[in-house]
């Protein structure tokens, strides 16, 4: 079942990026393993899935553990200061950088890893209170911000739309996020790439690529029985 909807969800993809007059390769997809069990993980990773993404640090470590470097880790999900030391051991890509106080946390424990650590600045575009994120009119005076840590490099902007019943009604917000994306980009900040533009998941990652994203997190849609 996991390889038909593999191939399902690349032709979605191959789809979309036709739509937006790009190539499908450049679109990488993570596949989100939160309620995966090993056994289907390193099936995914048998079907030539190479980037692997959790919520949760805890549950990262213990895969972590059993599949290694089989696998390039992401953290998609909210991440704690006092998980931070975790996480810069497991993840080549922290997705969800919110805040001065996590970023000035994840630079120290990368120091004392002698890493760079690559994130992601989490912008909430939805404007949900129970969503996490930066708010979108702060985005670029925070990456500036925290552009200046030495032991952070900032890869792009990740997004996550309302649950909607139509993935249309999503379309706005991606619109929403890429726009910040491009004045970022044309803001040239040092230690500030605009690469990846994380967005759209299993309900509504066709209208996310339509609208720019090079970067989707699907997991119930690759796990689905």
């Amino acid at each position: 079942m996991l390889a038909k909807n593999m191939a399902l969800i690349r032709s979605k993809i191959e789809l979309a990026a036709g739509r937006r007059g790009i190539d499908a390769k450049s679109v990488k997809l993570i596949c989100v393993t939160k309620n995966a069990n090993l056994d289907r993980i390193e099936e995914a990773i048998g079907l030539g899935l190479a980037d692997m993404g959790e919520n949760r640090v805890q549950e990262a470590v213990i895969k972590h553990k059993s599949i290694g470097n089989k696998a390039i880790w992401h953290l998609i999900g909210h991440l704690q200061t006092n998980k931070v030391k975790d996480a810069v051991k497991i993840f080549s890509l922290i997705q969800s950088v919110d805040s001065i106080r996590l970023a000035r946390e994840i630079d120290s424990r990368a120091r004392e890893a002698s890493k760079i650590q690559d994130i992601l600045v989490e912008v909430n575009i939805s404007g949900e209170d129970r969503k996490f994120g930066v708010a979108p009119d702060a985005a670029p005076n925070f990456v500036k911000e925290v552009s200046l840590y030495p032991n952070i490099h900032i890869a792009g902007l990740m997004g996550m739309a309302p649950l909607v019943e139509n993935q249309e009604d999503a379309r706005v917000y991606f619109k929403r996020l890429k726009n910040i994306f491009d004045v970022l980009s044309s803001m040239d900040i040092a230690n500030a790439e605009m690469k990846w533009l994380s967005m759209g998941m299993s309900q509504d990652f066709e209208v996310a690529i339509e609208e720019g994203s090079n970067m989707v997190r699907i997991g119930s849609a690759i796990f689905k029985e």
